[in-house]
C-alpha cells in the first residue's frame, strides 16, 4: 500500500495498532449511533484513552506520545474506517489539544490537557454561530472582562460532542469595534458552570452519535485563567488550529474512502452477471481503478501536508488546505462510485454504503467549506509565486513574438479610452 512509503518502522507499528482497534470495535456500537440510540460514544474514548491512542502528538509527559503528523495521519486513517462520528471523537482531543498545548498555561495543560488525554474528560470545539457559518470573525457570542471575571453571552451550533463534552473552546468577541483579526479570543468554559446549556441536539443525515447540539451561553461566569493564550488574539489561535482541523478530516476520509472502496470490490469479486464475476467488465473494473488513483493522490497529498508541517515550512496551511479538500472530495467520489459499483443493493441498509454517502456528504462542508479551501489555496499559492524572491525561469521570453509590447495589454491605457 502506497501509505508504508511514508511511515518508517514505528509509524508502521503503530498504524498495526490502532488497526487492530478499529477491528475490535463492536459493529453494534457503529449501528447503536446511526439510530441514535448512543447520544455520545464516552466509552470508546475512554477506551483511546486507557490505550494511549488519544493525542498522539501531544508530549509524553501529558500522556501523548511525542509523535509525528505522519504518525497521525496513519493512525486515522484506520479510524475513519468507522465513520464520521467515531473519527471525530478519535480526532477531537487533537484539536482541542491543539489549543491547549499550543498556547495553555501549565495550569490549563494539567488539569484539561492531561485528563483529556487518558479519556477522563471529553473536550469539544464552539465555533460556529447560528449567522456566522464560515464568517469567523463575525462571532457575536461576546466576553466581557471585568475584575478578572469574563461575562460570555451567545450561542453556538454545530458543535460536535455537545451532548456530553466535560469543557469546551469557545472562540468569542471579545473587541467588538476592533479591526476584524483583533476581535476574537479563545476561552476554555466548563460545562458544569452556570448558564451553559446545551438548547438543542440535531438530527443529521449522517455522523450521528456525535452528540452534535447548540449551546447557549446566558451571562456565564469565567475566570480570566481559563483564557488561552492573550486576549483578542484568537484569530492568531484559529490561523493554527486550521491545521489540525483540516489535517484531521484529511487523514480520516482516506479511510472512509478506502473502507467503501474495498466493501465495492469484496462484492464485485463476488457478485455474477451474464456468466462472470462483474469485477470483469471494464464499466466496474475502470472505476475502481479511478477509485484507488484518486484514494493514493489524495493520500500522497495529505501526507506530504503533514510533512509540511513537521517541518514548520511555510506552505503548511496551503497544503494543509489542499489535503482537507482533495481528501474529502475523493472519499465523496469513491463512496458514490462504490454505489454505483453495488448497484441497487448498495442504496439499502443490507451494505453500509448508504451510511458512508450519509456519513461522508458532511466532511465537504466541516472544518471549513471546500469552497473556503479553495479561497485559502489559491490566496496562498499567489503570495508564494508573486512573492518568490527567487522564481524560475520565465517562460514568457520564449514566445515568439514576446516582444510585440503594444499587444499584451494588462489594462486600458490612453490610447484605448481615446479609440486610438
Amino acid at each position: 500500500m502506497l501509505l508504508d512509503v511514508f511511515l518508517t518502522d514505528q509509524e508502521k507499528a503503530l498504524k498495526r495498532e490502532v488497526r487492530n482497534f478499529a477491528k475490535d470495535v463492536p459493529p453494534e456500537l457503529t449501528k447503536q449511533l446511526d439510530r441514535d440510540e448512543i447520544r455520545y460514544p464516552r466509552e470508546y474514548v475512554k477506551k483511546l484513552g486507557d490505550r494511549n491512542l488519544i493525542g498522539l502528538r501531544f508530549p509524553r509527559k501529558y500522556g501523548g506520545r511525542g509523535l509525528t503528523w505522519t504518525a497521525e495521519i496513519a493512525a486515522l486513517e484506520e479510524i475513519g474506517v468507522l465513520g464520521t462520528a467515531l473519527g471525530c471523537a478519535f480526532a477531537m482531543p487533537s484539536i482541542v489539544g491543539e489549543a491547549l498545548n499550543v498556547f495553555g498555561t501549565e495550569e490549563q495543560k494539567e488539569k484539561f490537557l492531561r485528563p483529556m488525554l487518558k479519556g477522563d474528560l471529553v473536550s469539544a470545539e464552539a465555533l460556529t454561530e447560528p449567522r456566522g457559518g464560515s464568517d469567523f470573525f463575525g462571532a457575536t457570542t461576546r466576553a466581557e472582562l471585568k475584575n478578572g471575571t469574563f461575562t460570555v453571552s451567545g450561542q453556538k451550533r454545530f458543535v460536535v460532542g455537545a451532548d456530553s463534552a466535560d469543557f469546551f473552546i469557545v472562540y468569542v468577541n471579545t473587541n467588538p469595534t476592533g479591526k476584524p483579526h483583533e476581535r476574537i479570543s479563545l476561552l476554555l468554559i466548563e460545562r458544569d458552570r452556570p448558564g451553559v446549556e446545551v438548547k438543542y441536539l440535531y438530527g443529521l443525515l449522517g455522523t450521528r452519535g456525535g452528540g452534535t447540539g447548540r449551546i447557549v451561553f446566558r451571562d456565564v461566569k469565567v475566570p480570566d485563567s481559563n483564557l488561552i493564550g492573550k486576549i483578542n488574539e484568537g484569530g492568531t489561535i484559529f490561523n493554527t488550529m486550521m491545521i489540525p482541523e483540516r489535517l484531521t478530516s484529511a487523514g480520516a476520509s482516506l479511510g472512509m474512502g478506502r473502507a467503501a472502496l474495498e466493501v465495492a470490490m469484496r462484492y464485485s469479486d463476488r457478485r455474477k452477471a451474464f456468466g462472470q464475476k462483474i469485477r470483469t467488465f471494464e464499466g466496474v473494473s475502470f472505476k475502481v481503478a479511478d477509485a484507488i488513483t484518486e484514494l493514493d493522490a489524495a493520500r500522497a497529498l495529505t501526507f506530504a501536508a503533514g510533512k509540511t508541517v513537521d517541518l514548520k515550512l511555510p506552505t503548511a496551511r496551503r497544503l494543509a488546505s489542499e489535503a482537507k479538500k482533495c481528501a474529502t472530495d475523493a472519499a465523496w467520489n469513491i463512496v458514490n462510485l462504490s454505489m454505483q459499483i453495488i448497484g441497487g443493493i448498495g442504496y439499502t441498509n443490507v451494505f453500509p454504503i448508504e451510511k458512508m454517502v450519509r456519513d461522508t456528504r458532511l466532511i465537504q462542508i466541516w472544518t471549513g467549506t471546500n469552497e473556503i479551501m479553495n479561497l485559502l489555496i489559491q490566496h496562498e499559492f499567489y503570495r508564494e509565486v508573486l512573492g518568490d524572491p527567487n522564481p524560475g525561469r520565465n517562460i514568457e521570453v520564449d514566445a515568439p513574438e514576446g516582444h510585440m509590447k503594444d499587444e499584451i495589454v494588462y489594462e486600458d491605457d490612453e490610447m484605448w479610452t481615446k479609440g486610438w
